[in-house]
């Protein structure tokens, strides 16, 4: 596997500052919104079996994924039912439209959030201070008909090879969400139609942007990050990732590297799945490390409702004992924060908060 080094831009704009990097191995009496300590151990991530969930040890499947939730807010997902040779089909083409000329990619880059396609290096490339040691293409996902022909159409396989996964991945987020809203102990509290019977149709139409995310080889990869420390906008995202170690969570005031399983899914809990929970499962702050000598392909697809919907803390887990703790928000008050500023952090889930 390979990526088109960043020789061409140079490496100067993906620095992180100095004053930045002290703070990224330890800071004593540091607060909150400054960087935790590193851990030369990697993290086993709590794993959740897609077969055992649709069959007899399903109550044992769902408390076992209530916990890593709850307690991590990442699992990985084996045995998810997604053929292999999909699988290699998406790394393979993601690899090889980073291998076009960068002439070719540029056609896609753009600063509209809303665009169907995207294709850049940073966040907000209007706003940030710091580009990141990364080449990505956002690829929004619904409608499939509506947004394919919009798409790169190199390689020429590319559009249908990645429509193919979008399906595949929307199921088995479909199949997620059901079994979340089972693990949160919410479905079917009424005898009429629930309110998750309700979002679950919203997220057959919902909001599915794929990022496909190529890390070069980086000559000095101590003096930058592949992606610096964020939270996910939605509910859940499901990343599928190469045999590269990269991915590091925030775990007991510690960054611990992601374990990589072969043939399985990091799935982590989103922004949007935090406040629906009213904070029982937590949206963790993950950021990306680059190395010198091996390159590495990565496919988030991240998943909510539609753009029109709004996201509050569902009424069944709002009681005396347990007040509302966060806003409603939807797509239109996250794309006026970071078109404001430069994210960072879980700063923009921060802002909806009521209480602490």
């Amino acid at each position: 596997m390979s990526c088109m080094p960043k020789v061409s831009h140079g490496i100067l704009p993906y620095l992180i500052p100095l004053k930045e990097r002290e703070m990224m191995n330890k800071r004593p009496n540091r607060s909150d919104d400054q960087e935790p300590k590193v851990s030369n151990q990697n993290l086993k991530l709590p794993i959740i079996d897609f077969k055992e969930l649709q069959g007899p040890n399903r109550p044992q499947v769902i408390k076992s994924l209530a916990n890593a939730c709850e307690q991590y807010g990442f699992f990985q997902l084996v045995n998810h039912g997604i053929p292999s040779d999909i699988i290699s089909s998406m790394t393979d083409v993601s690899t090889r439209f980073f291998e076009l000329p960068f002439e070719e990619r540029a056609k896609y880059m753009s600063s509209d959030m809303r665009a169907p396609v995207r294709y850049g290096t940073s966040f907000n490339q209007n706003k940030d201070k710091v580009f990141y040691w990364r080449d990505f293409l956002k690829l929004m996902c619904h409608p499939l008909p509506d947004v394919v022909s919009h798409w790169p159409s190199s390689p020429v396989d590319m559009r249908k090879l990645t429509a193919t996964y979008a399906e595949e991945n929307k199921y088995l987020f479909l199949m997620l969400m059901d079994a979340i809203f089972e693990s949160l102990r919410i479905v079917g509290t009424t005898e009429n139609t629930t309110e998750e019977d309700e979002m679950l149709k919203d997220f057959k139409d919902g909001s599915q942007l794929m990022v496909v995310n190529c890390y070069p080889p980086c000559p000095q990869p101590d003096l930058t990050l592949g992606m610096p420390p964020h939270s996910d906008y939605g509910f859940l995202t499901i990343l599928l990732q190469d045999e590269v170690e990269g991915l590091q969570i925030k775990k007991q005031d510690k960054w611990i590297t992601v374990e990589p399983i072969p043939n399985s899914f990091v799935v982590n809990v989103g922004d949007h799945l935090e406040i629906f929970s009213n904070g029982k499962y937590k949206s963790v702050l993950h950021r990306v490390l680059v190395n010198s000598l091996k390159g590495r392909i990565s496919v988030a697809s991240l998943h909510t409702l539609p753009f029109t919907r709004s996201v509050g803390p569902s009424p069944k887990l709002i009681n005396e004992s347990n007040p509302r703790r966060y806003k409603d928000t939807n797509f239109a008050s996250f794309l006026e924060y970071i078109s404001s500023r430069e994210p960072k952090w879980k700063n923009f889930l921060e802002s909806r908060k009521l209480l602490t």
